[in-house]
């Protein structure tokens, strides 16, 4: 499939980008001085050498309210060579970089706020996230902000950055004084809707008239608070419409606040799930409106280009995932782009961690100087051992260099342990993966065997230089007493029995939550039965809403410590409330005690007091997700030998993909 939309041209104020595609702005946290960091500059380049039309770095501070003590800067003078610098380097591959500017307001924290002041927002509104409360600002303190931008924004321009983005979206400043929630104000800045927009509408009209009226200007607009009592859709538009009067080139449209309960990135959200938000702007609008969240497909994205919803695709992530997915796109490659699996693992938790930014799918993300594109100086012959996720990105980044490799794979397919990876609800995107490895071994011929057993005397008449064992691992035995049927997470995802009505999951880990999560929607209103009863009028509401948010199993879930407690910061809350949706009922500090005729009982001790309580859950089914051991036997019976072996993955330590993929490629650029 030729791309059309996609790639074509589009002109912004007097800038023409090359094609549809932006790298919307994202925190990186890869300076420590505010200043452009070769490490931050190796990352964009790598974007812009993919082929994206646009970047938009940042956010950086315009004034001394920085939002993460490691933020991008412009603030000052002396931030302007390092902005330069970059910007002379990104041109070089025809790709334009413009600059996002952020205050967060009631999202700071005072240790970051440089000098003797406040954390500023519009009203004193107690902040969740931070826990703290923001002063009110004076309108001093309005019009010192909104000169800053000014200020900040002609720094860009003498820096020659092609130009800037406002943030008034994801919950920052110009949104805290838009939203009836977080404005109490009484003055000219606060109460009706009008009197909301003034500060936000004042601040782009300042930086317009300080650029020139050729310089682009863009804003982040939030589509829908997705806030009780905040702004709606409707809001945005109207909001919108004001911006475009005060001569706004570009209408970057996200999803809602990071305090909303409703999930903004994760697989939760379908791809372009919030494309309609950008549509409504679209419609109201003459200026282009760029789509945001959750865009990931190229076919997806050329869609919803033709069905004319928005005129750009914000890509961020994506980028992240795989900086050469628009050359790809462009050149029709698309089972070789290296898919966004929407975990937020590495990206989202990290940053709002205050950790530099990481990717779970591309070790290389934010460590692109250490991957080598060159061949090695002695091409070897090596053989590879296991084709999961680890074993699978060795094998073709060694052919990549040059190695001649070959893949065993005890299965008949690889992947490892994907399949049970992307089953439970919004993991699909993992699937991808799978076919990124399938469609990377075939372009770099890694000689893959499937079906094939790998024993220490098969290997040794191999004739192999070197030997890369990515065995996995295997789940742990439990023994539970009783009569009940015990199963692993890995016998209920690759459908090899079907549980029960009533079923315990022993193990609150990530792979208890999602087994349990995967058991309850078994017993739920499918999304295929969701539609026909929606769009057939087959039922009322009430009756839909009910069987869509209960599930007919009865699942329990048992923790000997805190559920979910090794997920990644802020990546379980959608899968917890989906639990508490379907009724999962959850104990944690809990232990087995015994297994009596169709019920589990079990003691749960109330960590304030102490005291255990003992229950009893109706149980036909038990199943165990309490960990997993490496394997590792083969690797000793190597090494005693003589065979110079590596091990990488769970083999060597069961952990995360993230780790997994990352030792694959640091082998892979040694060996």
């Amino acid at each position: 499939m030729k791309l059309q939309k996609l790639f074509e041209p589009i002109t912004l104020n007097k800038m023409t980008l090359k094609n549809r595609l932006v790298m919307t702005a994202m925190h990186l946290l890869y300076t420590d001085d505010g200043h452009v960091s070769e490490r931050a500059k190796a990352f964009y380049l790598a974007r812009a050498k993919g082929g994206v039309g646009m970047i938009i770095a940042g956010g950086a501070a315009a004034d001394p309210y920085i939002g993460y003590s490691n933020m991008l800067r412009m603030d000052q003078d002396r931030f302007i060579p390092g902005w330069k610098e970059l910007v002379d380097a990104v041109h070089a591959y025809d790709c334009k970089l413009c600059l996002q500017f952020l205050t967060p307001g009631r999202y700071g924290r005072a240790e970051n706020v440089e000098g003797d002041t406040d954390v500023l927002s519009a009203s004193d509104v107690y902040a969740k996230m931070t826990g703290s409360t923001p002063r009110p600002m004076t309108v001093e303190d309005i019009q010192r902000i909104q000169k800053n931008y000014a200020e900040a924004a002609l720094r860009c321009k003498r820096a020659g950055i092609d130009g800037v983005e406002i943030t008034a979206g994801s919950g920052y400043l110009i949104c805290q004084f838009l939203s009836p929630v977080t404005n109490k104000r009484e003055d000219a800045y606060g109460g009706s809707f009008e009197n909301r927009c003034r500060f936000g509408v004042e601040l782009v009209q300042a930086v317009r008239d300080a650029v020139g009226p050729d310089y682009p200007v863009m804003v982040r607009v939030a589509g829908n608070d997705f806030v009780s009592g905040g702004c709606t859709n409707e809001d945005c538009v109207a909001f919108c419409k004001k911006l475009e009067q005060f001569g706004v080139d570009l209408l970057d449209v996200t999803g809602g606040w990071h305090e909303t309960a409703i999930p903004q990135l994760p697989g939760d959200v379908p791809r372009g799930g919030f494309t309609y938000l950008a549509q409504a702007v679209k419609d109201a609008v003459s200026v282009p409106v760029l789509s945001a969240n959750r865009h990931n497909d190229p076919v997806e994205a050329e869609t919803i280009l033709a069905l004319e919803q928005c005129d750009m695709v914000g890509v961020c992530r994506t980028l992240v995932a795989d900086p050469d997915w628009p050359n790809k796109a462009a050149a029709g490659a698309f089972d070789e782009i290296r898919r966004c699996v929407a975990c937020n693992q590495g990206c989202l938790a990290h940053v709002f961690n205050n950790e530099p930014l990481e990717c779970l799918v591309n070790g290389f993300a934010g460590r692109e100087s250490l991957q080598k594109n060159e061949k090695a100086d002695v091409g070897k012959k090596l053989l590879v051992v296991g084709g999961g996720p680890a074993g699978c990105e060795f094998a073709y980044r060694a052919a990549e260099r040059g190695h001649e490799v070959t893949l065993w794979e005890k299965s008949s397919v690889i992947g490892g342990q994907l399949d049970l990876v992307a089953a439970p609800p919004a993991k699909g995107e993992f699937a991808n993966l799978t076919a990124f490895y399938q469609a990377m071994l075939k372009k770099y011929s890694v000689h893959v065997k499937l079906e094939q057993d790998a024993t220490a005397e098969a290997i040794a008449n191999g004739g192999f230089d070197e030997v890369i064992l990515a065995t996995g691992s295997t789940p742990k035995n439990l023994a539970v007493p009783g009569n009940i049927p015990v199963y692993t997470a890995t016998d209920i995802l690759r459908k090899k029995v079907i549980a029960g009505r009533n079923v315990v999951v022993l193990g609150g880990g990530t792979v208890g939550c999602e087994t349990a999560a995967y058991l309850a929607h078994e017993g739920a209103l499918s999304p295929e039965k969701l539609y026909f009863m929606i769009t057939q009028q087959a039922e009322s509401e009430a009756v839909i809403t009910a069987l869509l948010n209960r599930s007919r199993r009865n699942v329990a879930l048992v923790a000997r410590t805190k559920i979910g407690a090794d997920f990644d910061f802020g990546c379980a809350w959608p899968l917890l409330k989906d639990l508490r949706r379907l009724g999962v009922k959850q104990y944690q500090y809990t232990n087995l005690v015994d297994v009596a005729e169709n019920e589990v009982i079990v003691a749960v001790t109330d960590r304030k007091t102490g005291t255990i309580t003992e229950k009893r859950l109706p149980c036909d089914t038990i199943v165990a997700a309490v960990g997993s051991v490496p394997n590792d036997k083969l690797f000793q019976e190597l090494k005693e030998i003589g065979i110079p072996v590596y091990q990488i993955g769970d083999a060597n330590k069961v952990g995360k993909i993230t780790g997994a993929i990352r030792q694959a490629d640091d082998l892979a650029m040694q060996i």
